[in-house]
């Protein structure tokens, strides 16, 4: 961990749920870094939820480069999904924020793309809701009056207990 750096605060109740608090993007990044290092999340489904400014793009780049893609993480709003290929794990970053066309599910395939290995993210997956496969890990993100950032993570599946365990500091 970097020096410096504070560590975010989890409360787990006793349902398979725990509440984080980020007081800064460093706090992302680190949440990212933590997630990135569990095995569960190169086969997992994750759901972003959030108001528009979040985070929730914010929190796919920090994933997706402590996971080793290299570059600029775009965000996929006018292509809705943005696919990355590392040795080994194929990645998904979906935005549903526009989709509104049920026929682009399977003209696009991505019914294929959700029953493929690999990690799929979503962001604003309510748009798209009566398509997508249960996440193994629900990430709800609301921003505070002084700017922090609260989150609610639900694990759904086993895959999303072993993330939601990786995610404890």
């Amino acid at each position: 961990m970097n020096a410096g750096v504070r560590h975010p605060s989890i409360v787990e109740s006793p349902r398979a749920s725990a509440s984080l608090l980020w007081r800064s993007e460093a706090d992302t990044q680190t949440f990212a870094q933590r997630l990135a290092a569990c095995p569960a999340l190169r086969h997992s489904f994750v759901q972003l939820h959030g108001d528009l400014g979040a985070g929730k793009t914010t929190l796919v780049r920090h994933l997706l480069h402590a996971l080793g893609v290299q570059g600029r993480i775009k965000s996929p709003t006018y292509t809705v999904v943005e696919p990355y290929e590392l040795t080994g794990l194929d990645i998904w970053h979906f935005d549903f924020y526009r989709f509104a066309d049920p026929r682009e599910w399977e003209d696009a395939g991505f019914r294929d793309i959700f029953a493929s290995p690999g990690l799929k993210i979503a962001e604003w997956p309510e748009h798209a809701a009566a398509f997508l496969p249960q996440a193994d890990l629900e990430i709800h993100i609301a921003v505070c009056a002084d700017e922090s950032r609260q989150l609610t993570l639900t694990a759904h599946t086993a895959s999303g207990m072993e993330l939601l365990a990786g995610a404890r500091p």
